[in-house]
């Protein structure tokens, strides 16, 4: 590394630092309190479910980019045991119990 290159790698370090700081304690930095409108905060509830549903789905229904094509998968089974767990009992930790109960024996003993 020659010392031009050097200098421009820690000025974007340095610059990319700083745009964060400012970005994620913009709120902390001014003096005015702003709040979020009702409809915004409402909507704010529904992103945990938004982005777990976004990351899950996909592995659960999908496999190398196509869509399931038999039930004999253990993952939807195991989904399917979480997600009745999850509404008889509202407990998020049986429900992660319950989906690898099912989950594994069947992905590892049948070879699903």
């Amino acid at each position: 590394m020659n010392g031009q290159t050097q200098w421009q790698t820690v000025a974007i370090i340095v610059g990319l630092a700083l745009i964060t700081v400012v970005t994620r304690c913009f709120f902390f930095l001014t003096r005015k309190s702003a709040s979020l409108p009702h409809w915004a905060q409402r909507g704010l509830q529904y992103a945990p479910i938004a982005a777990l549903s976004a990351v899950v789905l996909p592995e659960v229904l999908m496999t190398q980019g196509l869509l399931l094509a038999t039930w004999m998968d253990a993952r939807l089974l195991g989904a399917a045991a979480g997600t009745l767990v999850y509404f008889w009992r509202r407990d998020v930790l049986l429900t992660i119990v319950a989906g690898m109960a099912v989950y594994l024996p069947l992905h590892l003993g049948l070879g699903w």
